[in-house]
C-alpha cells in the first residue's frame, strides 16, 4: 500500500497540488523532505503541481515494459500531463538509485534528488534521447541540483 504524507497545518505548502508517496520499503525516504523538494522546483519554475512516487524494483519494471517495452528496471519514468495546474507524474526506483551508487560511488540520497530532478525536467519538456538534449538536460540537472543544495534541500531518509 501506497505511503502518502501530508504535511502539517503549520507548515502547510504554498501549493496544493503537490502528490508525494512511498510503496517500496526497502530504502527509508523522508515524504516531507520530497514534498519540500517539489515544492521548491515547482515553485521557481512558476509551475504548480506534480505527483511523486517512489515505487520498487518490480513497479518500475512492470511500468517501463507497460509503456516503454522494456522489462527491465529503470531509475526514473515520467508521465507529463501539461495542464496548466499538474505537470505529470514521475515514478523513481531508489533500489536502482542504491545499486548505482554502489557501483560508481556517490550519496545515495543525492542521486535520488538527482532522479527527482531528472523526472521533473522531463515533465518540463526536456528530453535526453539525441546527445545535443541530454547535454542541455544534464547543464540543467546541475543547476537545479545546485539551487536545491544552496537552499539546504535534499530528499533524505
Amino acid at each position: 500500500m501506497a505511503k502518502t504524507q501530508k504535511l502539517p497545518a503549520s507548515q502547510k505548502p504554498l501549493l496544493d497540488n503537490i502528490y508525494v508517496s512511498n510503496s517500496q520499503r526497502s530504502i527509508a525516504i523522508s515524504l516531507t523532505s520530497a514534498k519540500r523538494v517539489i515544492e521548491f522546483l515547482l515553485g521557481k519554475s512558476g509551475s504548480s503541481g506534480m505527483a511523486l512516487s517512489f515505487v520498487g524494483k518490480a513497479k518500475i519494471s512492470k511500468l517501463h515494459d507497460q509503456f516503454f517495452n522494456d522489462p527491465s528496471p529503470t531509475d526514473c519514468i515520467t508521465f507529463p500531463i501539461r495542464e496548466p495546474e499538474f505537470l505529470g507524474e514521475v515514478f523513481v526506483c531508489p533500489q536502482v538509485a542504491h545499486e548505482y551508487v554502489k557501483t560508481h560511488g556517490g550519496d545515495l540520497y543525492q542521486e535520488l534528488t538527482l532522479y527527482v530532478i531528472h523526472g521533473f525536467l522531463h515533465l518540463l519538456g526536456f528530453d535526453d534521447l539525441k546527445e545535443a538534449d541530454r547535454e542541455k538536460m544534464r547543464a540543467e540537472e546541475k543547476k537545479w541540483l545546485k539551487l536545491l543544495e544552496k537552499n539546504n534541500l535534499a530528499i533524505t531518509k
